[in-house]
């Protein structure tokens, strides 16, 4: 193996896949070093709600035709309370769309892309450390295969997730940390049955937020707020399709579709954010450097964001000696993620159950949902966050 590369990207989630890529399509050499196994990453479920500036960069770069095929393209959402359900048209609103279409198989298609040019991927590294970030040449060991292995590069891509070593590798004293952690989680299912909408839906109850998603024309996802201690096994089906159809169900006898309930999860909740994004030679990009809570369905969507800036950036640097994207990196994209986050803390203040909130307060809830589903200009600022902000 070679011990040199321009970029070695840390984690194999689709913020590293993406970037190495897109590095390849600039003529850009990369390693992509991941913890997982490769059966493992491409497993692992998380939702997928495509903002329109991922899906242009999804196909303009030759991986979205499994999407286009598979995925839902949905023009608009519905937001669910008091007995009834009021659509926000996106694409009447904004012209653009957005593509149900989960991250797992995101990650795929971005293997695959790799895997056909013969680009180098390691899965199942252990103990992987950064080294000399404030030099021009750092470096990253690992452990694969039983040995110990040191590579150099020109620069570090720091997408190995909340829980990575890149992070904690910039030093303390530069680092700026922002988080709310939030007092309730999700439970989510997912269930063999037929889409129960058109769209997805998002409902606000007494009882607390659900949502109503889909992947596919045979399994669907479902959430509904929670304590984040609950313990998934503790459900029984009856419960959670009691919850569900309590807290989605409306006066016009629309009916949630039921089916075979295969799996259970909950999901803790967290607004995160550090800054800067860059230190020396290391860049962080996706969760690695922000945390959104999935209200918003902005997650993936960041990352996506970071490493097409990020991409651009090295570009400039390896092909005409230009220094200022890079120098630029964290500052441009934390205006987009301060926007998301955002977005998100507000759907989620707006949408879900405030054990803590004052009666005044819950009313002021209801009023907001009021307001954006009878306001054009409401409607729009939510629309136009929802399916994505321009990527500039």
């Amino acid at each position: 193996m070679r011990t040199h590369f321009p970029v070695i990207v840390v984690g194999a989630g689709p913020a590293g896949l993406l970037l190495s890529h897109l590095l390849h399509l600039q003529g850009i050499e990369s390693i992509v070093l991941e913890s997982r196994s490769r059966a493992a990453v491409e497993s692992t479920i998380r939702a997928g709600v495509l903002e329109q500036g991922t899906m242009d960069i999804l196909n303009e770069t030759g991986v979205g035709e499994r999407m286009r095929r598979e995925g839902a393209l949905h023009h608009g959402i519905e937001l669910a309370f008091g007995g009834q359900r009021h659509r926000i048209a996106l694409t009447d609103l904004t012209g653009r769309a957005i593509t149900v279409y989960a991250q797992h198989e995101v990650i795929k298609d971005l293997i695959a892309a790799r895997a056909a040019v013969h680009g180098d991927m390691l899965f199942d590294v252990s103990d992987v450390s950064v080294h000399d970030i404030d030099s021009t040449q750092p470096s990253v060991q690992f452990r694969v295969n039983g040995q110990v292995r040191r590579l150099t590069c020109d620069f570090i891509a720091g997408c190995d997730g909340f829980h990575g070593v890149c992070r904690p590798a910039m030093p303390a004293s530069v680092r700026e940390e922002y988080q709310r952690v939030y007092p309730f989680g999700w439970f989510g299912v997912l269930v063999e049955a037929p889409p129960s909408s058109d769209e997805l839906i998002y409902a606000a109850h007494e009882r607390g937020f659900a949502l109503i998603s889909t992947r596919s024309p045979t399994v669907q996802r479902m959430y509904f707020q929670c304590d984040p201690s609950e313990r998934a096994e503790a459900w029984s089906d009856e419960r959670i399709w009691h919850e569900l159809h309590t807290r989605t169900e409306s006066h016009d006898g629309w009916r949630l579709k039921e089916g075979p309930i295969f799996q259970k999860s909950v999901i803790a909740m967290r607004s995160f954010v550090c800054t800067p994004m860059q230190y020396g030679r290391l860049f962080l990009a996706g969760d690695s450097a922000h945390i959104v809570p999935p209200t918003g369905a902005k997650g993936m969507n960041l990352a996506v964001a970071d490493v097409w800036r990020l991409a651009r950036a090295l570009d400039d640097f390896f092909h005409r000696d230009d220094e200022a994207g890079l120098r630029g990196y964290s500052e441009a994209a934390l205006k987009r993620i301060w926007r998301a986050e955002h977005f998100s803390y507000w759907m989620t203040r707006m949408m879900h159950r405030l054990d803590d909130a004052p009666p005044f307060e819950q009313q002021m809830q209801r009023s907001e949902l009021e307001y954006v589903v009878s306001s054009r200009a409401a409607s729009l600022m939510l629309a136009e966050n929802y399916v994505g902000l321009p990527i500039a």
